[in-house]
């Protein structure tokens, strides 16, 4: 057993590096990429400041004669093909897209808000009450099926809020069994325990359902789970508005590598693949998710989970699904490699989104993109250097820093100029559009650093409860950072794991949620 147990600790770095080579495509390390500049630190809610914004010349001609920071690699001319297709080595500034609307929680919560009531802004009472009767309808129809069980007796809405608050507190406790409450060994609980009998859980589990039954019209595979989703879509947008600035990404849902490495060889056999890929669209100012969109892996067709790893038309219309509510509103989206392509870029703008994103030869689409400016020259330019094609308002920038970098934007000018900050090596000179897109996905991954490990380790095998599950996560983290905007959190400055105990408390009714007079 103990051998068995090491082998298990010993797979755990692998499995969280495994884990954390998902982000190759959004997540710059700081060895690349240094801190983005002295507004940044320290200041989650970031903006360029006006000092890096100092204005290069028209052309990279212009810019290789004057001195300065702002260095532009030697590089070939255009070749005849690419000037056809549009694509000049002379740039011209353009105007950032105008953005007048202010971002933020839409109502003004009370200082004596407690977490229930922000909770609730997404999961309110109604949505639970629709749990209760589904599930009820599920056990009488089961029973109906396969025999009585008299140990049943009909769930209630306080019950269902208990029910929800103990899976919730397997966030809190990081323990995959949520039965281990009532265990009596290292994650039991007694004061969570005396609310609800072992028995009663699970009875309550074994029948839990969102959505009963499948109507004669409904083909889709999550229908068991769509109307909360959609429900959840619904709040998200009432409760909040988001500021210019997004990133489109999957956010780190993967295996707890604590949970991996303490498992026994049966568990992780055990242990089925994910049959679902979960994308989002995030604020890059707050961390708050946006939007949510559910990828389900529905056999080995086109259109499969293992398809939309590697086909970057299919990363296209999973951008398209969560871009659809941001059309007309000038958002300016950060995206990964899958997602980058002209075709992709050139279509949102004419719906007023704009875009920025990490270009890969490897990865993306590079249809209509000059082929000179996805060469690597043969000896490597000094730091700092760049190269800069423009079509229009489309800008391809090659950007070297220990490594060639580039990015695809029509949000940013070509001709604005940004710094990055490295702890060891001072700053290095890089165009506007890549010192904001490490800004803003530096701020990104923190936060996914910080909040992923709150998700809630319970992990059912059935799909549909996996997306419940995640969805439920991410509605209280949402929760959380309305939390730390409003008047509350000045009242009692509770962290991310406080705010989750004291939630859970205040749905098993081991805590007052009236206001105090």
């Amino acid at each position: 057993m103990a051998e068995g147990g090491g082998g298990a600790r010993g797979r755990a770095p692998a499995l969280l590096e495994a884990a954390r080579a998902r982000y190759e495509s959004l997540h710059i390390s700081d060895d690349v990429f240094g801190e983005s500049g002295p507004d940044s630190g320290g200041n989650p809610f970031y903006s360029t400041s006006a000092a890096s914004h100092s204005s290069s010349a028209a052309s990279s001609d212009d810019e290789q004669e004057r001195p300065g920071p702002a260095r532009v690699a030697d590089a070939p001319e255009p070749e005849e093909g690419e000037a056809g297709a549009g694509w000049s080595a002379a740039l011209r500034d353009r105007r950032p897209p105008r953005f007048e609307g202010t971002g933020g929680p839409t109502q003004k919560m009370p200082p004596s808000a407690s977490a229930m009531d922000f909770f609730q802004l997404f999961i309110p009472d109604n949505a639970l009450k629709d749990m209760v009767v589904q599930t009820n309808m599920y056990a009488k129809k089961f029973q109906e099926r396969f025999g009585s069980d008299g140990a049943w007796a009909e769930v209630t809405l306080s019950e269902m809020r208990a029910f929800l608050g103990y899976m919730i507190s397997t966030s809190i406790s990081h323990c995959e069994s949520v039965l281990s409450i009532w265990s009596g060994g290292f994650y039991s609980n007694r004061s969570l325990a005396l609310v609800m009998s072992q028995a009663r859980f699970e009875r309550i589990l074994k029948y839990f359902h969102v959505v009963a039954f499948r109507s004669s019209q409904t083909t889709h595979g999550l229908y068991k789970v769509q109307p909360f989703l959609d429900s959840l879509q619904t709040s998200f947008d009432s409760a909040f508005r988001p500021s210019q600035t997004q990133v489109l990404h999957e956010p780190l849902i993967d295996e707890d590598p604590v949970f991996i490495a303490t498992c026994t060889e049966r568990e992780l056999r055990k242990r089925k693949k994910r049959k679902f890929s979960l994308w989002v669209r995030q604020c890059s100012s707050t961390g708050f998710i946006v939007q949510i969109y559910v990828h389900l892996k529905e056999g080995g067709g086109p259109d499969g989970l293992d398809t939309l790893k590697n086909k970057p038309q299919l990363h296209s219309m999973v951008a398209r699904s969560l871009c659809r509510n941001a059309v007309g509103k000038n958002y300016i989206i950060f995206t990964g490699p899958s997602i980058t392509s002209l075709t992709l870029f050139e279509e949102f703008e004419k719906q007023e989104i704009y875009c920025c994103g990490l270009l890969s030869a490897r990865k993306s689409d590079c249809t209509g993109l000059p082929p000179s400016m996805l060469t690597n020259p043969a000896a490597p330019p000094a730091r700092g250097q760049h190269r800069i094609r423009m079509k229009g308002n489309m800008s391809l920038i090659c950007w070297y820093n220990k490594g060639h970098f580039r990015f695809l934007t029509n949000a940013y000018s070509p001709v604005q100029q940004g710094v990055i900050i490295k702890r060891k090596s001072g700053e290095i000179p890089c165009p506007l559009a890549v010192e904001a897109f490490a800004a803003h996905l530096s701020y990104i991954c923190r936060y996914d650093d910080k909040y992923s490990k709150y998700f809630i380790s319970h992990k059912p095998n059935k799909t549909w409860q996996q997306v419940f599950w995640f969805a439920v996560s991410i509605a209280i983290n949402n929760a959380y950072v309305l939390y730390k905007m409003s008047d509350a959190y000045h009242v009692k400055r509770y962290s991310r794991a406080q705010f989750g105990e004291r939630l859970v408390r205040e749905l098993l009714g081991l805590e007052d949620t009236r206001p105090a007079h």
